[in-house]
């Protein structure tokens, strides 16, 4: 049996996007286009995740495999793609048209993924009206309208800390529910809306620290 899905950890999420792109990777070439099934412990020596894991972490959305076999390739990366919302089409705007956001803009894996950015806003009257690889930037104050025009599902904050929550704000007013947030802020929302932070200082903190224990 399934298990509620909204109680399944983030972090099993996490590993599902990696074995799917690993599995999706394997599958492009000539050797995985020849292989039928794979194992645990093979997904385990092309992602570094331990087998068991592997396994308990398929084993939330159910049997996929079976024991001694193996797990169906080609049916394993269709379920992933199925389980992690890769198999649609979601619309997303960036706020931010600065360095960042011309780099997210330019990320040639959104649209591969599905994610397709309708729109870039930005409060800077030097940038409003122009383009960046085709995509628009609007003035943030018609932010709001946009999102309930275009039914926009998925925000990206690329903006300083002090005005992060007053842009996530206004995502939620039009009717956003969930956000990627660069900024280096903890946002205070609703519960119902799912936050992914994602904090560089951080992330170079935790390297910092197990370079500093030698």
């Amino acid at each position: 049996m399934k298990k509620n899905r909204t109680r399944i950890p983030s972090v099993t999420i996490n590993r599902l996007s990696i074995y799917y792109r690993y599995l999706e990777r394997l599958s492009e070439t000539e050797k995985g286009r020849n292989l039928k099934t794979i194992s645990s412990q093979k997904i385990s020596q092309i992602t570094g995740i331990n087998s068991t894991q592997v396994r308990k972490d398929l084993a939330y959305f159910g049997e996929f495999g079976k024991r001694g076999i193996g797990y169906p390739i080609n049916n394993l990366v269709k379920e992933l793609r199925k389980i992690l919302g890769l198999d649609k089409k979601w619309k997303i705007i960036i706020v931010g048209a600065g360095n960042l956001g011309k780099a997210l803009i330019n990320y040639q894996g959104f649209k591969k993924r599905g994610f397709l950015v309708k729109g870039i806003f930005d409060n800077n009257s030097t940038k409003i009206g122009k383009k960046i690889d085709n995509i628009l930037i609007y003035d943030v104050k018609d932010m709001e309208e946009f999102i309930r025009e275009w039914n926009i599902q998925i925000g990206i904050l690329a903006v300083p800390a002090n005005s992060a929550q007053n842009i996530a704000n206004k995502m939620v007013a039009g009717g956003i529910e969930s956000i990627l947030n660069f900024a280096p802020i903890c946002l205070k929302l609703l519960p119902k809306i799912k936050i992914n932070n994602v904090d560089l200082s951080i992330e170079l903190d935790g390297l910092t620290y197990y370079l500093n224990l030698w």
